[in-house]
Formats: structure tokens, sequence, C-alpha cells
């Protein structure tokens, strides 16, 4: 089968999902197409513009199935492309643009609201990667239609929703067939360095550790950009006075940080947005018990007894640790386990 892989915002997740998927699928020929993750507001609305220059006649014509990220401006171009539009097209949502933090609403955002439903209604079948995020779209973009002023057809999204699935990002298998390392009472937070990760809440939290007096590590990496959030910054500066900071900022190698988490006891998160969470699932299938929001995607497979509401709380975590097998929670989300879904998505899409 010949899948054309569209990715207009090839964010770190996004490319993740599509290696995974070349790399797991030999049988079928991947032609793949992405565009940087950048310049968001006009990615948004351009993207099926940039595409339509680049796709060539060949591409679209030897294309049994169109596989396009949620960020794909869908009905634009197949208006651009009219060859695609016989095309089957499964829409892949990482995230939705009603449950993501924004500073203050904007027309930017509305834009991005209202394409993200009309790419939705000129899809062949939309897939989801959490239960989460499909309700919160569904939900963020009824309540959106609610408020235009006429002409939005009875039922618009019913059938959409009625047939869409939830299929996770695959986890790689060879995560969970690493040998066990011997584990310190460390902490990683893994997430990229940006306001939607919750750094306020991250502060919060190492505060209360500090004062806990507890001996771990606090290892603060991931992706990072031009500014820092201010409270990271503070994080970092307490961390560093206490002598509990471990490793900072972003580890460019990956045996390296898959070695990290072998050797640190808990992952933690304090996003606000969270679709699916890859850090924190990954974390968990190299045996590091997580440490997440009671909130977002988390309850789908983080147990009860490792999720929080407050600070204390979180900390209370780190001192009485929960006993369960974490790789356990997330095995279900391994490549193989999804093999057949997959493949029966493709199959049964054209």
């Amino acid at each position: 089968m010949n899948i054309l892989l569209l990715s207009p915002y090839d964010a770190v997740s996004h490319q993740y999902w599509r290696r995974q998927l070349t790399a797991g699928f030999p049988a079928h020929h991947f032609e793949v197409v992405t565009l940087p993750a950048r310049y968001f507001g006009w990615r948004v609305r351009g993207n099926a513009m940039t595409l339509a220059d680049r796709l060539t006649v060949d591409q679209v014509a030897q294309a049994d199935l169109v596989l396009a990220t949620s960020m794909t401006d869908l009905a634009t171009l197949k208006g651009l492309v009219p060859a695609i539009a016989g095309v089957p097209c499964i829409l892949y949502f990482h995230e939705n643009q009603f449950a993501f933090p924004s500073r203050q609403a904007s027309d930017r955002d509305l834009a991005a609201q209202l394409t993200s439903i009309y790419s939705a209604l000129a899809a062949t079948q939309l897939v989801f990667n959490s239960v989460f995020n499909r309700d919160t779209f569904f939900a963020g973009a009824k309540a959106l239609l609610r408020k235009m002023p006429d002409g939005v057809p009875a039922g618009v999204l019913e059938l959409q929703e009625l047939n869409a699935l939830v299929l996770p990002v695959p986890l790689p298998d060879p995560l969970f067939t690493r040998t066990p390392s011997v584990r310190r009472p460390d902490i990683v937070w893994n997430h990229r360095w940006e306001h939607d990760k919750g750094p306020e809440r991250l502060l919060e939290i190492v505060q209360a550790y500090v004062a806990s007096g507890l001996p771990g590590k606090f290892h603060l990496v991931g992706q990072q950009f031009r500014t820092v959030p201010p409270a990271i910054s503070e994080a970092i500066a307490l961390l560093k006075a206490h002598q509990l900071l471990g490793a900072q900022g972003y580890i460019e190698s990956v045996a390296e940080y898959h070695a990290l988490l072998a050797q640190s006891e808990f992952v933690l998160s304090t996003a606000d947005h969270e679709f699916q969470g890859l850090a924190v699932m990954e974390a968990m299938a190299l045996g590091c018990l997580p440490v997440v929001p009671d909130a977002l995607v988390y309850p789908e497979y983080v147990p009860a007894e490792s999720r929080y509401t407050t600070a204390a709380e979180a900390v209370q975590r780190f001192s009485h640790p929960a006993r369960y097998a974490p790789s356990d929670w997330v095995a279900p989300m391994a490549f193989q386990a999804q093999t057949e879904s997959w493949q029966d998505l493709f199959l049964r899409s054209v």
C-alpha cells in the first residue's frame, strides 16, 4: 500500500509517531511530506497552500491512503489539490486546539479551532491518541459551533464522533526489554520548558521537596527554547543551592537519556496540557514510578496512588513510593501490542 503521510507541523512528538509507523510497517511504502514546527499561526492557516505547492503529481496519483496529522488543513488542501479528494484520508490527532491552555483567547485560537473542525469533516476516519483527546475535541467543537449565529447543520459532527478511534502513539518495543538497573531515589522532570508544562507547579513541588529533606536528586531535562520560564530558573537555583540538582537541559544522546530514566525511581509531570504523555510513558516503560496530576490524560494509564492534586501530595508520593510495576500499565501502548490495530486501520480505510 502507498501511504502519503503529511505532517505540516513536524514537532518532536509528531516525528516520534511517524518514524515508528514508517519503520514498523515495511510492507507499506510511506511517502512522507513534512513542514518545520515553527510559525504556529501561519502553519495552521497556510499549510495547505505550502503542501499544495510541494506535493508532486506522482505523490498524489500513487497514494492509496493519506495519513495526515490534525494540524493539516485538510479541507483547503482538498480544494487546492482536487486529486486528493478522491483518496481515503485518516486524520490523526496528537492534540486538539480546544484543550490547549492559552494565555489569552485570540483570533489565532479561533482560526485553529475552526480549521480543525473543517479538517475533521473532510477526513474519512478520525483517530485520536487518547480518550481524553477525543472527548475534549468533540466537546470543544460542539461548544464552539453552538456560539455561531446561524447556518450550523444539525448533528454536524455526530458521524465523525461515532466512528472515531483511539490509538495511542506506539512506544518502541526495546524500552520494555531493557535490563533493569539499580535505581537511585531520583526524580526526573522530562518535558518541554514551556508554560503549558506547568513551570509554576514544578517550582511549588521543588520548594516542598527541598523542605522535606528527601535525599534524591532532581533532574530537569527536556527541550529548551530561547526564553526559559522564570519559575524553571528559580527551581534550578533552589535545587543548586541545596545540592539537589542532577542533570539539567536537553540530553542529546537517546542512550544517555534512557539510562537516566532506567536509573531513577520517579518521573514527574506538572503539565497543564497533555494529550498522551509520551515522556511519562517512556519513563514508565523503563520502570520509573510516575507522579502526575490527577487530571488530563493521566487517569487513563496511571494508578490513583501515583496521581496528585497538591505539591504536598506529590512529595508524599516520593516519600512513600507506590508498589507496582510501571511498565505493566503502559504495555498496551508498545508497538508490538498495537501492530494489529494499526494494520487493520490502514486496510479498512482503503
